[in-house]
């Protein structure tokens, strides 16, 4: 399985911007997905989640309101659309497909997850 994320940039403080995970390999249609971010001297941290079928989503309380996750499976691809960027927003963003197929629970935690992208850099200044 591979996970190809891209759509990072450089971006201002209060920009937007759409990041895109495609995956191939595997039929993502019956995973839940996630987006993760890990910013310098930190750990690894959940930002969106979303169920099989998109009818289920999860964010962290630091973007909730801020981002939108969603997914395409007929491109096998999911995305994250960023408004409202803000500096603390700045890390490298990793796409993960859940361990086991669809158990009806968007997941957080990162042990729940076993194949993750590359990472792609969003920078905001300010």
């Amino acid at each position: 399985v591979q996970l190809q994320a891209s759509g990072g940039g450089l971006v201002q403080a209060g920009g937007s911007l759409r990041l895109s995970c495609a995956a191939s390999g595997r039929t993502i249609s019956n995973y839940g997905m996630g987006w993760f971010r890990q910013a310098p001297g930190k750990e690894r941290e959940f930002v969106a989640g979303i169920g099989r079928s998109g009818g289920k989503t999860r964010y962290s309380d630091a973007v909730q309101g801020r981002f939108i996750i969603s997914r395409d499976n007929a491109k096998n691809t999911i995305y994250l659309q960023m408004n409202s960027l803000k500096p603390e927003d700045t890390a490298v963003y990793y796409c993960a497909i859940d361990r086991s197929t669809w158990r009806g629970y968007v997941y957080t935690e990162v042990r729940e997850y076993n194949y993750w992208g590359q990472g792609t850099q969003v920078t905001v200044s300010s």
